[in-house]
């Protein structure tokens, strides 16, 4: 099962990365045409598209990596035991929130379904899409972060006592 989610991560990673490389190149292509006054309006759809999936596999792997800006100016004046139960309530919550995006998104994915980009036959909804996957894979990263959260609840409080 490890092996699976690394693979996954691994093709996330990869998937946003050439996304993100080929949404760069797309809009400079066409920042260089339009200057030779070319227009060639599909490659700005196709970089919407790139963005959309890259923006919300990258908040995925950002969520799963703690690189996400956290406040705890108020939480860390806490006892390290509260700290833990304050994380793990909000992992629950963040959960639920992934959940309302995931139903909605689909929702949202099938009514969109039959609009179309304005320069390329494809759905729309395959921008829509591209939220819920990210959202799925965020529900998969939360539930991990609560496990190890529940296992290593006593564990920091050892380690934090003992400084």
């Amino acid at each position: 099962m490890r092996k699976i989610y690394r693979a996954l991560c691994k093709a996330e990673v990869a998937v946003c990365g050439v996304g993100f490389m080929f949404m760069v190149a797309l809009v400079f292509l066409s920042a260089i045409l339009r200057f030779f006054r070319l227009s060639m309006s599909w490659n700005i759809d196709i970089a919407l598209l790139l963005l959309a999936w890259t923006a919300f596999l990258g908040a995925d792997i950002a969520w799963r990596s703690g690189q996400l800006v956290g406040v705890d100016l108020v939480t860390r004046q806490f006892p390290k035991k509260v700290q833990k139960i304050i994380e793990i309530l909000l992992y629950f919550i963040v959960l639920c929130a992934l959940a309302l995006i995931i139903i909605f998104g689909i929702r949202l994915a099938l009514t969109e379904y039959l609009r179309k980009f304005q320069s390329i036959p494809v759905p729309y909804s395959l921008v829509t899409i591209s939220l819920v996957t990210a959202a799925l894979s965020m529900v998969l990263s939360t539930i991990l972060k609560i496990r190890r959260s529940i296992l290593n609840f006593n564990k920091k409080e050892i380690q934090g006592g003992a400084k």
